[in-house]
């Protein structure tokens, strides 16, 4: 499951870098930072339900 997270993560960063260097492709930043957000809550609140059940 953290595997998948973790590429994930890489991908939407990779994105947002691309979208960060070309000024037209500034939408492509915003997208990937706000994908790479939602990944990383989405993956902290799995481990903690994990760990509570």
């Amino acid at each position: 499951m953290w595997t998948a997270i973790v590429i994930l993560l890489i991908a939407w960063a990779v994105l947002a870098v691309v979208g960060l260097v070309f000024e037209g492709l500034l939408w492509l930043a915003v997208i990937g930072i706000i994908l790479f957000l939602g990944t990383l809550i989405v993956g902290i609140l799995r481990q903690r339900v994990r760990r509570g059940a």
